[in-house]
């Protein structure tokens, strides 16, 4: 059965060598999911029926020498924000609950295009803001790694990041606006990659901030989120193949080293925002770079990251109600309060306000990038602690502290798996890079899954 469960690149290079076929991959993950979806609550709607009638068909292709690349015959999990033809897409909202698409949008185009096989949509929180993963309405994902009691799977891609933690899906794709890619990924042990402003194509995917908004992919693994990057990019599949084999374009970096790097670390300040199991693991993913030959030293920004992160919340206050403010204004609607709340509070900026937020975001955004000078990439703990029960959650503050800004700034980040607390929950860092620069983030993020010991997958 585990092998069954693989990585995009595991089963690929069986399905290469005729080992395993997309048929039998894709029973495997119906069969997760039907025995862990009641617990778990991932999926919105699955496909069980059209996932194995495409995977037989890309048994035969296979069979034939018919391959469209790395990604033909993955069984992924689709964010219920992405619009493709003839299926329901509820924006998470109960309100939608019987919305039908009437196109396909363009990233998930080139998944199928790609020959992957999509086992069925996930729930994220409704119309995707929310950083917990909690959906009053329509169900609030539980995060894997506790099954005595519920707790929270991190939002707002939150039913994407279990499906692909508890092994009912190899990948899944997410949303990031505020860190809803990353914290899910973090808080479920699996990869996020949040890309750079304006990298992938946004047309088919329900807005809640257009200005921030991201589109990206939740993995197990680091080389895994390269090559569902390239596919969501719309990159051939023979290319992608190529670069793989020859070490070539973003995948030179999955083979580069950590040496002579310089790093930027938390400065105490913002360490205090941290439990101790998080500046645990931190601190280890730092020591396992040093005796790399990493040259770690504090990064200091010139503006606060809760300030930033406050910036983004508004901006996305703001647009999320240009975008929904007319569902959230009518009572009647069966729509999640805690949500009613974030997008209602964006109405109380004027459009002067909201402009000059526009540009200050352009200002401090180039004064952060002149701060990083001399720094290749910058290393957060992606979460301030552990994924809390969700009796505990307080939905008066966020837990995308380190998230947010990075959204605002218009950088790119990686969020990857670098240990578990005491508690049993997983700890994630985040590596933050220039803007189109995910190259150096995948290569500082798949030295740490090397470096540390796996976390392996939920019981």
């Amino acid at each position: 059965m585990s092998d069954f469960l693989g990585t995009i690149e595991s089963l690929a290079d069986c399905y290469a060598e005729g080992s395993l076929q997309p048929s039998q991959v894709v029973a495997a993950h119906i069969d997760q999911i039907k025995k862990k979806e009641a617990k778990l609550g991932a999926f919105q709607h699955v496909f069980f029926e059209e996932a194995m009638e495409h995977a037989i068909a890309a048994d035969d292709a296979l069979a034939n020498g018919y391959r469209l690349g790395p990604f033909h015959g993955i069984p992924f999990a689709l964010k219920d924000i992405y619009e493709c033809e003839g299926q329901i897409c509820t924006h998470g909202s109960m309100v939608h609950k019987d919305r039908v698409s009437s196109f396909t949008g363009t990233i998930v185009h080139r998944l199928l295009a790609a020959g992957g096989i999509l086992l069925g949509r996930t729930k994220t929180v409704e119309h995707a803001f929310g950083a917990w993963g909690t959906n009053q309405k329509m169900g609030s994902p539980s995060n894997p790694w506790k099954e005595d009691e519920h707790h929270i799977a991190g939002g707002s891609s939150s039913g994407s990041a279990v499906a692909t933690a508890a092994g009912m899906a190899v990948c899944a794709i997410g949303s990031d606006t505020g860190g809803s890619v990353r914290l899910p990924a973090a808080f479920c042990g699996v990869t996020g990659l949040k890309v750079t402003e304006g990298r992938l194509e946004c047309e088919g995917i329900m807005p809640l901030s257009q200005t921030l908004d991201t589109p990206g992919p939740i993995t197990q693994t680091v080389a895994d989120s390269v090559i569902l990057f390239d596919i969501m990019a719309g990159h051939d599949g023979r290319m992608i193949d190529a670069n793989r084999r020859d070490s070539a374009g973003i995948y030179a970096a999955l083979a580069g080293t950590v040496a002579g790097l310089r790093l930027g670390s938390l400065s105490d300040l913002e360490r205090s925002n941290c439990s101790d199991a998080v500046l645990a693991s931190y601190n280890n993913a730092l020591n396992a770079l040093e005796e790399m030959g990493a040259i770690i030293s504090t990064f200091c920004s010139p503006h606060s990251y809760a300030d930033l992160a406050d910036d983004n919340g508004i901006i996305t206050a703001i647009e999320a109600y240009f975008n929904h403010g007319h569902l959230y204004e009518q009572a009647d609607l069966p729509m999640d309060d805690d949500v009613r709340k974030r997008v209602l509070s964006g109405k109380a900026y004027p459009a002067y306000a909201y402009l000059e937020m526009l540009q200050q975001r352009r200002n401090k955004s180039r004064q952060f990038i002149s701060a990083m000078q001399g720094f290749d990439a910058i290393l957060t703990p992606t979460t301030t602690s552990t994924a809390p029960p969700l009796n505990k959650v307080d939905q008066s503050i966020s837990p995308a502290h380190f998230t947010r800004p990075f959204n605002y700034l218009g950088l790119c980040a990686l969020s990857v798996p670098i240990g578990l607390a005491d508690n049993g929950l997983p700890l994630g860092i985040q590596i933050v890079a220039r803007p189109n620069d995910e190259a150096m983030a995948v290569r500082v993020g798949n030295f740490l899954e090397k470096a540390l010991p796996k976390i392996g997958r939920p019981n």
